[in-house]
């Protein structure tokens, strides 16, 4: 089970259990909760068809435990001019909030046109 969800522009894959790294949201606090309702996509256990949202599926949801604020990768960005004695070296490190994945409630199942041609022919 599965969901794609969009978070500070970006698209998300989510799973229960998973912990990850998001953007850094000033408002969530080390234990606190997080719900996700702008849900692209969940896909359920099995062979199950996914629900697919136009933009969002409705009603579905996911929450998460935030685990604390931690910092990414350290990233050099290096300007050099040739033969005019020009060089500078400057880092950054993104500061960004882990996250693990709780409950993914999706939208009520609905039946696929074969299935429920299948059951009218019965």
């Amino acid at each position: 089970m599965y969901a794609i969800v969009e978070d500070s522009g970006s698209q998300i894959k989510l799973a229960p259990g998973a912990v990850l790294d998001i953007d850094l949201r000033d408002d969530a606090p080390e234990g606190a909760t997080i719900t996700f309702d702008r849900v692209l996509a969940v896909k359920g256990e099995g062979d199950a068809p996914a629900a697919l949202g136009s933009p969002y599926v409705d009603g579905a949801t996911v929450t998460a435990e935030v685990i604390g604020e931690i910092k990414g990768e350290k990233i050099d960005v290096i300007k050099f001019k040739r033969r005019k004695n020009y060089r500078r070296k400057v880092g950054h490190r993104q500061r960004l909030l882990r996250i693990r994945v709780g409950e993914i409630s999706g939208a009520a199942k609905k039946p696929t046109k074969k299935k429920a041609a299948a059951k009218a022919d019965e």
